[in-house]
């Protein structure tokens, strides 16, 4: 669908001044350079040439072609448009996706008979820590996408005193549940705080760290712990012989596939005196009832203790196949063969280790990369043809070998997993390891100079503009974002109106 729109915005407006130059370029030259740099992988490193290979290439230039299409639009866009034009546009764009989000959680209110789903632990923990997976929005991609746009709306709002939209926003991202993208936001909304702002969004910001707090401590209060495990994972504070599924506060209430042998048993143990004391307690208020109070009549309770309540891992058509490809290919997976394996750190972590050994013991690929779709990248997952990023042709799936041992590895280890695993934590996708893995430290450092660095040569002339590089550095570490038309693509408009404002007032 962002395909055929493009498609439909080029044939009603056919602009194609794109302004590439290397002096006040009027684009990022970053994705010229980047198309080169894979154009000239491909050239160079004759033993992947293949014309299944060749389809990967044609698929990954694609993606920065259409990410060049947009950005062009979206600069187009500002210079027709006047910034209240824009504004209101925007504006419209995240109440729409607001109604969008706020009418998931309704559905699952009225699926579940429960106020607050994030709590609920019937249907197997369906919602409960995970609910803010279904709030999706306007996107209709994952939820972080979600959150990360609604975080940019933060910043944007705040800058433009729009309190309604502000608390909106923030709304909207809290049930989304996406405690990497609160943490990014939180650290923008630290800087913000301290370097640009008056006493009203002082104030401002004060009620969304209030708003985060509420969330955390009464709504989907299980965050606390998930966050506090995450991050002392992550921290190598402490490493669990195995990950567990998150959420549950007490021993009783955690599923048995996150247990060790000798917790199972304390925890039936547990149950059978939960449930002996409560047999013998029901006996002896229907005793005493019916002897005093022969009126009074005892409403059975849900026993959240019981199997109804406790998680339960459905095994999707994706995960058989990732097992069964496990299978067929253990012996270029050493992490996902392995069933006694259990790593001491995230799947994010280990990602980066592999990328460095990897270039470690190729250095001439450390400076070149890779090539496209061969080691860490949206293309790389969607040609393997497991249906991890999208279907891809059959007939022409295409797995390079430094993909499969590594990053592909990492993934199926923790992803062909019960779902308790499934985090983005654990997902080995991320922008910077793209680019140094597949464009090597030439294409890092395109990047840098000519990307952030497009936007920090304009740093003076940039307000909100400047909390927002904040989070899009961060927000690069999680996914790959180029290769999605989304965030970057909303990141780069805002930018554009910043700019743009910034000129009408030093105009003015």
């Amino acid at each position: 669908m962002k395909l055929a729109a493009i498609v439909w915005i080029y044939f009603v407006r056919n602009e194609f001044n794109f302004g590439f130059r290397f002096q006040r370029s009027r684009l990022p030259l970053f994705y010229l350079f980047i198309i080169a740099i894979g154009i000239i992988d491909y050239f160079l490193f004759h033993g992947t040439r293949s014309f299944d290979y060749s389809i990967v290439v044609m698929t990954g230039i694609g993606f920065w072609v259409v990410s060049i299409l947009a950005v062009h639009q979206l600069k187009h866009s500002v210079e027709l448009h006047s910034p209240g034009v824009i504004d209101q546009t925007l504006a419209v764009f995240f109440k729409i996706n607001a109604a969008i989000s706020l009418a998931a959680l309704l559905i699952i209110i009225i699926k579940t008979g429960t106020i607050n789903p994030y709590l609920y632990q019937g249907e197997y923990q369906k919602y409960f820590i995970g609910t803010g997976d279904y709030i999706k929005g306007i996107s209709f991609d994952t939820s972080t996408t979600n959150a990360v746009l609604n975080a940019f709306g933060v910043i944007y709002f705040l800058t433009h005193r729009n309190a309604f939209m502000i608390f909106l926003c923030m709304s909207v991202l809290l049930l989304t549940g996406s405690n990497i993208t609160n943490g990014i936001l939180c650290i923008a909304l630290l800087y913000v705080f301290i370097f640009q702002s008056d006493r009203d969004q002082k104030s401002l910001i004060l009620v969304c760290f209030f708003l985060l707090v509420v969330f955390m401590a009464k709504i989907s209060p299980q965050n606390n712990q998930y966050v506090s495990k995450s991050l002392s994972h992550l921290l190598h504070l402490s490493a669990p012989s195995k990950p567990s599924i998150t959420g549950v506060i007490s021993l009783e209430n955690m599923p048995d596939t996150s247990l060790s042998e000798e917790e199972r048993k304390q925890k039936i143990a547990l149950l059978y005196l939960d449930s002996t004391w409560s047999t013998k307690r029901t006996q002896h208020s229907s005793h005493h009832n019916t002897s005093i109070h022969r009126a009074n009549y005892i409403l059975p309770q849900d026993n959240i203790n019981g199997p109804e309540f406790q998680h339960k891992s459905v095994i999707t058509a994706s995960e058989e196949k990732s097992i069964q490809f496990i299978i067929e290919n253990s012996g270029h997976l050493p992490m996902s063969s392995d069933t006694m394996y259990h790593p001491e750190y995230p799947g994010k972590i280990i990602a980066w280790q592999q990328t460095y050994h990897y270039l470690a013991k190729n250095p001439i690929k450390a400076f070149t990369g890779t090539g496209m779709g061969n080691f860490s990248s949206k293309v790389a997952f969607k040609a393997a043809g497991l249906g991890i990023a999208g279907s891809w042709l059959p007939q022409h799936k295409y797995i390079n070998n430094a993909f499969l041992e590594n990053h592909l590895d990492t993934y199926l280890y923790f992803f062909s997993k019960s779902d308790g695993f499934h985090s983005v934590i654990n997902n080995p996708g991320s922008v910077y390891d793209q680019l140094i893995a597949e464009y090597g430290i030439i294409g890092f450092g395109v990047f840098l100079i000519f990307y952030l660095g497009f936007f920090l040569s304009k740093l003076p002339h940039l307000t909100y503009g400047r909390p927002l590089l904040i989070m899009i550095c961060g927000i690069f570490f999680f996914d790959y974002w180029f290769e999605q038309l989304s965030v970057v693509a909303v990141f780069e408009l805002f930018m554009f109106l910043n700019l743009k404002e910034s000129q009408l007032n030093n105009e003015s």
